[in-house]
């Protein structure tokens, strides 16, 4: 499968256009992979719980969400900005933020609602770059155990595909452990199946412009005193420049004091 230089913005910007994903192969180091894929496999244990407990589910499905400042090794991911050049190219250098954080497990044999064909924003947004999805391969992905099916060139269009249509011709996202691909939240895809004895994980993120509602409130989930110990990309990323009034003694303060700042769109 061809992939992308990491500085080839030339490259990004046609495939980009022309099928809605790029792949990155091996960027991350492989000193980092291994406390990655403990803490997916600790959040995915967890949110799985939480999801039979709150009967969202009957039974944990292989996927988390929003596992932030919780783990170590997935908030030094972060930290890194990995590919942030070419995510910030996306969005035509506009400020962006965390749309959400979900970590998965594709278990051998198991089935997954990620497994349906499906996109990751409801709204279409046609050429206007609003959502951006960022797929991190924490293990290899292979046909054998389950790697993503994309529908490539489906992010230019509206209507879901028909089922025959998807399964026929979509492509395999292929790739060694470290791999990212970044693709269009409009683009059509779908898990695919493991057939190998060991669990596949990986990191699935999306990011969007600042002024689009994120699936969990960040700033809240974490708090104004996490808010103030990291980093301002930290804080421009959870969405912290980009924080919604609560009440009156919020909203009228001086500029230099507002929660949603002025450059954030």
């Amino acid at each position: 499968m061809a992939s992308c230089a990491l500085h080839d913005v030339a490259g990004f910007d046609e495939q980009m256009q022309r099928k809605g994903w790029v792949l990155f192969e091996g960027v991350l180091p492989e000193s980092d992979l291994g406390p990655i894929r403990e803490a997916v496999l600790a959040t995915v244990e967890d949110c799985g719980r939480r999801q039979v407990e709150s009967g969202a589910t009957t039974a944990p499905d292989g996927t988390a969400h929003h596992s932030v400042g919780q783990y170590r090794a997935l908030d030094e991911f972060l930290e890194k900005g990995w590919l942030d050049d070419m995510v910030s190219r996306y969005f035509d250098g506009a400020p962006y933020i965390l749309h959400a954080f979900n970590p998965a497990g594709i278990a051998p044999a198991a089935k997954s609602y990620i497994q349906r064909i499906h996109r990751d924003v409801r709204t279409f947004g046609g050429d206007f770059h609003f959502m951006l999805n960022m797929l991190v391969m924490v293990d290899p992905f292979t046909l054998e155990n389950g790697a993503t099916h994309v529908l490539t060139g489906s992010h230019r269009s509206p209507s879901p595909p028909p089922d025959e249509v998807f399964w026929a011709d979509a492509d395999r996202l292929t790739g060694p452990a470290g791999s990212i691909v970044l693709f269009d939240s409009n683009l059509w895809h779908a898990a695919g199946t493991n057939h190998t004895d060991r669990t596949r994980t990986a990191l699935t993120l999306s990011f969007s412009r600042a002024f689009v509602k994120q699936q969990m409130d960040y700033p809240r989930f974490l708090g104004v005193e996490y808010g103030e110990k990291v980093s301002p990309r930290m804080r421009q990323l959870l969405g912290y420049d980009a924080m919604v009034p609560l009440a009156y003694d919020e909203f009228y303060r001086p500029a230099s004091g507002r929660l949603y700042k002025a450059n954030q769109g």
